[in-house]
């Protein structure tokens, strides 16, 4: 008998009262029900006493050895921008198909820079919130963590990176090694960080990746922008220019061109961004070839 790939679940549609009671229960809270909000694979809500609950579902084949605390863990970090961690709490779905986590953190009023869907008009963000996020893309990538990254909920590898990479653009045979890794967010779009105040959201995901994820992660995300995407190549310059952050911003795009959508807004540009970027990183092989020889 062939298998047969059980069902994606997507909480937008799918019954969430019982989980919900549950983490009332085991967290000690009242969920404010009127302030839910349901995403494809995590559900969230305001408590009666001022904190945010984050539920998440996740397959089991997508929980790694390295556990599913990232929440949790990442309330050891210093100099970032992000909710204070309270309390959270796991379990397995009956018939182990699936983990559930909840977390409390701190409310954050600030509501995300896009709500929903591509970013498709540019935030007019103030001075102050690229200073934000700044020191705290700078003060996580000066940490260290035994955690790996898990950006779509899989960890990054320098395979997966080549792989991606070369998948997309098969005939122009690049060095895709990765040089520096560094701690990330691993989900850096418009709808983890808040505005106008910076706050970096959802952080399940983060742990060791290339330099430049990040940074390449939010550019993508603005390419529909031509303006904005320009902001984020200049504020995070230091990792974009790199060799690792070139070659994270060629795997961004090939991500997004391995996964057309139709009118897509981003395509175009990252069809665009993705010759630029492979003659800057061919050119520089050269160079670095001649120097060599």
């Amino acid at each position: 008998m062939a298998f047969t790939r059980p069902p994606a679940v997507d909480l937008r549609h799918t019954p969430v009262d019982g989980v919900l009671n549950r983490v009332e229960k085991a967290l000690q809270v009242r969920l404010a029900r009127d302030t839910v909000v349901r995403k494809r694979r995590s559900v969230g809500a305001r408590t009666e006493g001022g904190t945010w609950v984050r539920v998440e579902r996740r397959p089991s084949g997508r929980i790694n050895g390295q556990g599913w605390n990232g929440v949790e863990s990442a309330a050891a970090l210093r100099g970032v921008a992000m909710p204070h961690w309270h309390a959270g709490v796991a379990w397995r779905e009956d018939g182990g198909a699936a983990m559930w986590r909840a977390d409390e953190t701190e409310l954050v009023t600030a509501v995300p820079v896009r709500a929903g869907g591509p970013l498709a008009v540019d935030p007019q963000l103030p001075d102050s919130w690229w200073a934000a996020l700044n020191a705290s893309l700078d003060a996580l990538a000066s940490q260290r963590t035994t955690r790996v990254a898990t950006p779509d909920t899989v960890s990054i590898t320098q395979g997966g990176v080549t792989e991606t990479i070369r998948s997309t653009f098969p005939d122009r045979p690049l060095d895709t090694t990765i040089s520096r890794w560094t701690p990330a967010h691993a989900d850096l779009n418009w709808a983890n960080v808040t505005g106008p105040e910076c706050w970096l959201l959802d952080w399940e995901d983060w742990g060791m990746a290339p330099r430049g994820l990040d940074s390449a992660t939010l550019w993508a995300s603005s390419l529909a922008i031509p303006l904005l995407a320009d902001r984020v190549r200049h504020e995070r310059r230091h990792d974009l220019e790199s060799r690792d952050g070139r070659l994270m911003s060629l795997f961004a795009c090939a991500k997004l061109l391995a996964s057309p959508t139709k009118g897509n807004p981003r395509a175009l540009p990252a069809r665009r961004e993705s010759a630029r970027l492979l003659a800057e990183l061919e050119a520089s092989s050269s160079s670095a070839e001649t120097s060599r020889a």
